[in-house]
């Protein structure tokens, strides 16, 4: 069956207001940025920028911050066509500080927000499963409908052959327990191929004790878990997963597979600017390498160019780079 698309995302969309005094503290912050943001929005620009056919489910209000995200997407190339307006629905919005190299505090304003009511009917309207990768973030899991319709979605897209990708994404203030996120995506994993995501992120996806958590706005996640993510790592891989991408920041990244295989991919070192959205331009690369064919390694090193390039800007999606930015990125230092 031919594919509509390379790579089709579902989540939330936003828009962000970054910070333009960079290095100062939020109290003092005079001016905002506005930009688009949400981790699968943010992933379905940076594959479309690479040169995938991207598409992306989300949902906005019927309002101007909705024509926002909508034109702006639509300038980019992704498709747009799946997103349904929500009426008496509001579209997220985020607001983020940048004091490099180790503080990024946000705050989401999800309140009733547009994407977290997207339906099981919305997935029907969209045509997932005849796309060659279906991918989604854990938060799409933390509030009804859009749990269970981004569960159907998994389920539809595995039946139909795509590839099933989930960036955990954990953002403690979206839970109303930290552990309701670990039981979450334990129920989804076995619709996964494909886990990404930090130490953090990999210890919340099997974590049991609250104590476990400390809340930390200088950790991109928002939270320090405690625990092994090797320990994690087999867990989710004995649920079912293909493969596990460990994000590693300066270390770089390492793949786990499920016939206990592990392949390394080195960083590329530069001066950070602001971590937010560096995660999702590293999924964009992964994915990039996944949809040609190419092997874990060289993946990998993809995507974390891909991350190198971003924490060098202010933004997320407005900032994601081009295959020929990153060619240039990678041939400048040695090739992959």
């Amino acid at each position: 069956m031919t594919s509509h698309y390379d790579t089709f995302h579902m989540g939330r969309s936003s828009i962000d207001l970054y910070s333009d005094d960079i290095g100062a503290p939020f109290v003092s912050i005079t001016r905002f940025a506005a930009f688009v943001g949400g981790s699968p929005t943010n992933i379905s620009v940076g594959a479309r920028r690479l040169g995938l056919r991207s598409a992306l489910l989300t949902a906005v209000g019927a309002d101007p911050v909705g024509d926002f995200v909508l034109h702006f997407l639509n300038r980019e190339g992704v498709e747009t066509r799946y997103i349904p307006r929500k009426p008496g629905r509001r579209t997220s919005a985020v607001l983020l500080g940048i004091e490099p190299p180790d503080r990024f505090p946000l705050v989401y304003y999800r309140d009733n927000c547009a994407d977290a009511e997207l339906t099981i009917d919305d997935v029907l309207a969209a045509p997932i499963a005849q796309s060659k990768v279906f991918q989604f973030a854990g938060t799409n899991l933390s509030r009804e409908p859009s749990c269970s319709a981004t569960l159907f979605a998994a389920e539809q897209a595995r039946r139909g052959g795509a590839s099933v990708v989930l960036d955990l994404d954990f953002r403690p203030d979206q839970w109303h327990d930290p552990r309701a996120f670990g039981v979450a995506i334990r129920a989804a994993l076995h619709v996964v191929d494909i886990a990404i995501g930090t130490d953090d992120e990999l210890n919340a996806a099997m974590l049991t004790r609250a104590e476990q958590v400390v809340i930390s706005h200088s950790q991109i996640s928002g939270a320090h878990v405690a625990g092994d993510p090797e320990e994690a790592i087999r867990a989710i891989l004995s649920r079912g997963a293909r493969a596990v991408v460990r994000k590693r920041g300066a270390l770089g990244s390492r793949v786990y597979l499920a016939d206990g295989t592990t392949v390394d991919a080195p960083a590329f070192p530069v001066e950070v600017v602001n971590v937010l959205g560096a995660g999702d331009a590293f999924a964009a690369g992964l994915l990039y390498g996944h949809v040609h064919g190419w092997d874990w390694y060289r993946s990998a090193r993809l995507a974390n160019a891909c991350g190198a390039i971003l924490v060098t800007k202010q933004g997320c999606a407005n900032f994601m780079p081009t295959l020929d930015e990153v060619m240039t990125f990678i041939d400048q230092r040695g090739g992959l």
